[in-house]
């Protein structure tokens, strides 16, 4: 069918050139990438995705396509995609958009094992390379926005598993070369893989909803690629016949304009958060707010004493499952206002080490926790660009002192520094990689667009 907004995306991925990629859409999504194989190699570290690794290795098949922070390892490639986005979202310290979702965890590891799986003759350039990771970013930010659902924090399904899989089988379809009509198959196909609840946020398993959207992406590619079809409709609202509308309560699908001379991609219009710690993107606001009143309770106290203290005040916006007052695992704890703003304010910070069962556990954090008590104002929504965190610490004095963020350091209005990001990424990276290889990639990824072929990555 002509004039669809299924067709008009499928136009898009078809059509889309590296010309139409401003300098700035190069250098944040350049950004993204080199944050996202960061976060992944830290992620290689963590027992969930030994849980994946392990399991995509009970397989055999055609292993050319690489794994974080595991040399001499390889996988084929739709299992290398599933093991690298298990760990990119392993520790929840991967990129955020807003509307909410995790972009580049979706669309990243798919195109590296993709461009590891195309004989020599025919790899895609960085350049190439650059242009399907923004397709698939395109892709997932225009899906995004045919809801005012998508705009707040998500209640039912995880975006990542939703969006991702249609951005990472766009951003494949596109590195493969893909006509319009297999992009619009492959759009199809990997509507019918994608979903996961979100019930299963803050445990082992809402990794893998990143593993599967990228590796499921990869293979509505590969099928489309290979002939298979599917409704040429798929993204746009059929009454009485859900398509991708059965992801979202309220649907208003709008073509996606082919790219022209002025072509505007919506990274150039909204930037990307990048989270300072691994946790989930709310707990952001909550720990900058408790470190801000921390640093009033030092020069009103001399030393921050918790047994002064009577009452730790939360204001945040209502969202159930990251409202968890006493976290028992790493995952429960990364997804808790409470928590994260405890160990803020004992510690002074928030890190890889706060998340470790020692430190979950301690007695005094156990006795803050005891103190905390929320609020949900009702002018704090549940929306990444709209809410902000409170926390008041109510003393046996008498004395209130509060701390409040509306934006934190690392959200899109408050981006990360050039030196704090790379700060970030030598951190991450340092946990398996000597300096040299660190190096190595910051230079290779900076220089994305000048490698004839990507699979250097």
């Amino acid at each position: 069918p002509e004039d669809t907004v299924t067709s008009s995306f499928a136009s898009f991925i078809h059509a889309a050139r590296p010309e139409h990629l401003s300098q700035t859409v190069r250098q944040r999504s350049k950004r993204m990438i080199l944050d996202s194989i960061g976060v992944g190699l830290v992620g290689s570290t963590t027992r969930v995705f030994d849980i994946a690794l392990r399991y995509c290795r009970l397989y055999s098949s055609v292993a050319v396509s690489s794994v974080y922070g595991k040399p001499g390892v390889k996988l084929s490639p739709t299992l290398a995609a599933f093991t690298n986005g298990v760990a990119t979202h392993s520790m929840d310290f991967d990129d955020t958009w807003h509307p909410a979702t995790h972009p580049s965890g979706a669309v990243l590891p798919a195109l590296l094992a993709a461009s590891q799986m195309l004989p020599p003759n025919t790899k895609p350039t960085g350049l190439d390379f650059l242009l399907a990771f923004n397709v698939g970013l395109e892709v997932q930010g225009r899906l995004m926005h045919f809801s005012t659902e998508a705009h707040d924090i998500p209640k039912r399904f995880h975006p990542p598993s939703v969006v991702g899989t249609l951005g990472s089988a766009a951003a494949t379809a596109k590195l493969l070369s893909l006509s319009s009509a297999q992009c619009c198959h492959a759009l199809g196909i990997a509507a019918s893989l994608a979903g996961a609840p979100m019930a299963n946020a803050a445990t082992q398993a809402k990794p893998l909803h990143v593993g599967n959207a990228t590796r499921l992406g990869l293979e509505a590619a590969l099928l489309a690629a290979r002939g298979m079809e599917a409704n040429p409709l798929i993204l746009d609202d059929i009454p009485g016949c859900s398509g991708f509308s059965a992801f979202y309560s309220v649907y208003q699908p709008k073509p996606l304009p082919t790219p022209g001379e002025h072509h505007e991609f919506l990274l150039e219009k909204q930037d990307i958060a990048f989270k300072r710690f691994p946790a989930h993107l709310g707990m952001h606001w909550v720990v900058d707010a408790a470190l801000s009143v921390r640093n009033l309770f030092i020069n009103y106290a001399g030393s921050f004493c918790p047994s002064l203290i009577r009452t730790i005040m939360l204001k945040i916006p209502v969202s159930k499952y990251i409202n968890r007052p006493f976290p028992s695992s790493e995952h429960q704890a990364r997804h808790s206002f409470q928590f994260n703003a405890c160990a803020a304010l004992l510690d002074g910070e928030v890190g890889l080490g706060s998340f470790s069962e020692s430190s979950i556990h301690r007695q005094e954090l156990r006795e803050l926790l005891d103190k905390v008590v929320v609020e949900h104002p009702e002018d704090n929504m549940a929306n990444f660009d709209k809410m902000y965190g409170e926390v008041a610490l109510l003393l046996h004095s008498g004395d209130v002192l509060t701390g409040k963020c509306d934006t934190f350091y690392g959200h899109w209005r408050k981006p990360l520094s050039k030196e704090s990001l790379l700060k970030k990424f030598r951190s991450n990276a340092s946990h398996v990689l000597p300096e040299g290889k660190i190096e190595a990639i910051i230079t290779l990824v900076d220089n994305l667009e000048t490698l004839s072929d990507s699979s250097q990555l």
